[in-house]
């Protein structure tokens, strides 16, 4: 009986244990500037929707999705590397407004501990959980962005509507999908379907982020206490 692993096999194995690396790598490295990125925006009060929140968000969706366009072009470079850190740093400006908010609060530096806490919790799951699952996962990606795009869509109608229980169901929705397109993305990485940690990394940052982001607005809209 030959017990022998088939050489494509194993090299393919090792290749993407090699991405899922460099991927994990990098993302905690997208934390900095991330980090940073908010602790100034909370210093400096720094809101793209102040004046106008439709214009703010057009404008955010523009700088957002020209950096995936230069990031995606130069992946396999170190350019692609910077562009995915300033982006990251981007990202943690634009987180900083709720945060500044939360911190309103008297119990707000829990909450956001609550909300790390949580994420922290949510993506091992998912990491294992796409380490040992076996199945063909491939067919959820179209489902994931469906429910993206719908979350989106509410998601500028309550900028007119400012429905407290519109946000607070949209973050939970964000919360379930994003964490699925955690498992959804770490598993095409294990099974070869994405071969460039550049662009993992930015797939699976944008589901963390936007985890935490939807857990810190529910930790906020009910667990937040004034003096």
């Amino acid at each position: 009986m030959n017990n022998t692993i088939p050489i494509g096999h194993a090299h393919a194995t090792a290749s993407s244990n090699r991405v899922l690396r460099n991927t994990y790598w990098l993302l905690a490295l997208s934390l900095v500037p991330t980090v940073l990125g908010a602790w100034i925006g909370v210093k400096t009060g720094f809101s793209f929707f102040a004046g106008s929140p439709l214009m703010g968000f057009l404008l955010f969706m523009g700088i957002a999705f020209g950096f995936f366009f230069a990031i995606e072009k130069f992946k396999n470079s170190g350019i692609g590397v910077a562009l995915l850190l300033g982006f990251t740093f981007f990202m943690g400006l634009m987180l900083s407004r709720l945060i500044g908010a939360v911190l309103g609060f008297s119990n707000g530096a829990s909450l956001v501990g609550f909300a790390f806490g949580g994420t922290a919790v949510v993506f091992f799951g998912m990491a294992t959980l796409a380490t040992t699952i076996k199945r063909d996962l491939s067919g959820m990606g179209k489902w994931l962005m469906v429910g993206m795009v719908g979350i989106l869509v509410a998601a500028v109608a309550n900028i007119w509507l400012q429905m407290p229980a519109l946000m607070a169901t949209i973050s939970a929705l964000a919360v379930v999908i994003f964490s699925a397109f955690m498992l959804y993305d770490i598993k095409r990485v294990i099974d070869g379907g994405e071969t460039n940690y550049v662009s993992a990394t930015l797939a699976i940052y944008l589901s963390v982020y936007n985890v935490f982001q939807s857990l810190l607005s529910l930790l906020g809209l009910f667990g937040g206490e004034r003096d």
